[in-house]
């Protein structure tokens, strides 16, 4: 297995709020974190089966394009109740209906925006939910799956997984995604109510995380 070495290294993502969380958790290995969106390199089209097919195929795409080290992220919500969607759609559930996004006014012929916005994603599970019945569980886990590929290919790959269960309404205005409505198994606070410091400890990210420094970085 390849390490990871100290240096620049390329956050294959163009979501702030994930940028961020890698940030933190590469801060004590003398890593440089660089973000796609710094390097204005593309967001190629998320078109795996996996969570991993999808954070290998966008490691790949930067670190082809940038000539460094890339390390990529695809984390979704998956609810039991709703055979484990949103999963890989976790992002795509959160786009606002074309009737409600923006048109640009700068585009070609008033190009209308892609827009996401996760109350609506967030409000779109719990409407699943009810559906279904009263009978529906709320139980309910994250998955993030890391991938680091090399300029010369090479890639390695990891999974970590965080349960709980949602509640409604969302609580609490930190985090992002799905979080205010994620409760973690044996806390009282939601995702969106926790501690910066305390989610990076717990998460599905954190566990995939330490899966690749004990591997790569250790």
């Amino acid at each position: 297995m390849r390490k990871l070495e100290p240096g620049r290294l390329i956050i294959a993502s163009h979501n702030q709020g994930k940028i961020r969380e890698i940030a933190a958790l590469l801060g004590p290995y003398g890593i440089e974190p660089v973000s796609a969106a710094e390097l204005d390199l593309p967001e190629p089209e998320e078109t795996g089966n996996t969570f991993i097919d999808n954070a290998e195929l966008k490691a790949r795409a930067s670190a082809d394009l940038s000539g460094l080290p890339a390390l990529a992220d695809d984390s979704g919500l998956c609810v039991d109740a709703l055979d484990g969607q949103p999963g890989i759609y976790s992002a795509r559930w959160a786009e606002l209906p074309w009737s409600e996004r923006a048109v640009d006014p700068a585009a070609d012929a008033g190009e209308v925006k892609v827009e996401r916005d996760f109350s609506y994603a967030m409000q779109r599970v719990h409407d699943e939910l009810l559906a279904k019945g009263p009978e529906a569980g709320r139980d309910a886990h994250f998955v993030c799956a890391l991938s680091v590929c090399w300029p010369d290919g090479h890639i390695e790959s990891f999974e970590g997984r965080v349960d709980g269960t949602l509640v409604w309404p969302p609580r609490g205005d930190r985090g992002f995604g799905y979080d205010p409505m994620f409760q973690p198994i044996g806390r009282k606070e939601t995702f969106g109510e926790m501690d910066p410091g305390e989610k990076h400890g717990m998460s599905h990210r954190a566990d995939a995380f330490r899966k690749l420094v004990e591997a790569l970085i250790g």
